[in-house]
């Protein structure tokens, strides 16, 4: 199972094992597990929520180990922001709303000197996907030669947006792994949208309940496309901004902070 697991993993990520560094850009290559078959083998069975499970921790282990200084350091900031009266609507919900929440974080970020915005994603009603819009975070990263920006994703409520009621326990276990809010590159988001829509369509058809089109992976990819769209826009214009902290890394770490744009990609 370790050669298959590695090999499935390579296509999830884009990118060779050992090599987490690697753009997803131009992965070309498409991992669909048979969620068609209408098997009752308790031993198949067994074996798909298995891989499912070991696939998702390696992508999670790849996700840990890339910028965690960065994501530490978000995660304080977060955690900063849930600790203050962020709530500003007419009639707040006793712990506050995601919305406002959100523009706090953004606002504690641009403090501390990060180039963060909130993006928000919209997409129109088809006969294939009702419509919708979503709204995120986008924090612009550089490499140290300042010729490529990269963007980060943070998603303030990441692991509710997989929830199921009625999913099979091997479902609800595997969403139970996923990180509360997600900060990283969209990359390693797709990939655990990949791994976790396969795992709904496989619970939904284990418990025959029609899985609707909010649950798919094509349309939950529509969620954080705002991005490119808003990244095009921004980087054009002239930015002026504050004096960021110093911290100082270790030699391992992916990321360091220095003056704007707050955070660099080595």
């Amino acid at each position: 199972m370790g050669v298959l697991l590695e090999k499935e993993v390579s296509v999830f990520l884009g990118e060779d094992i050992g090599e987490s560094r690697r753009s997803f850009e131009g992965e070309k290559e498409e991992y669909e597990s048979d969620c068609g078959s209408d098997s009752h083998d308790p031993v198949e069975r067994t074996s798909y929520w298995e891989s499912q499970e070991a696939l998702l921790q390696e992508i999670l282990e790849h996700y840990n180990l890339t910028a965690a200084k960065f994501r530490q350091e978000i995660s304080r900031i977060i955690g900063l922001a849930r600790e203050s009266d962020f709530c500003k609507c007419s009639k707040p919900s006793s712990d506050g709303c995601t919305h406002c929440l959100r523009r706090g974080v953004v606002d504690l970020l641009c403090d501390k000197g990060f180039r963060a915005t909130r993006c928000t994603s919209k997409w129109r009603h088809t006969k294939k996907y009702p419509g919708g819009t979503h709204e995120y975070i986008e924090v612009i990263a550089s490499t140290p030669s300042r010729k490529k920006q990269i963007p980060f994703l943070i998603e303030l409520e990441f692991r509710d947006q997989f929830k199921i009621a009625k999913a099979c326990d091997e479902y609800q276990k595997l969403v139970s792994q996923l990180p509360e809010f997600y900060i990283g590159r969209p990359d390693y988001l797709n990939a655990m949208l990949r791994v976790v829509c396969d795992a709904a369509k496989r619970s939904m058809k284990e418990k025959k309940i029609h899985m609707g089109p909010w649950r798919k992976r094509s349309f939950m990819q529509m969620k954080w496309s705002a991005s490119s769209e808003s990244r095009r826009s921004t980087l054009d214009e002239p930015q002026n901004y504050p004096p960021s902290f110093s911290f100082k890394q270790a030699s391992e770490s992916c990321l360091h902070y220095a003056a704007a744009p707050a955070v660099v990609v080595t």
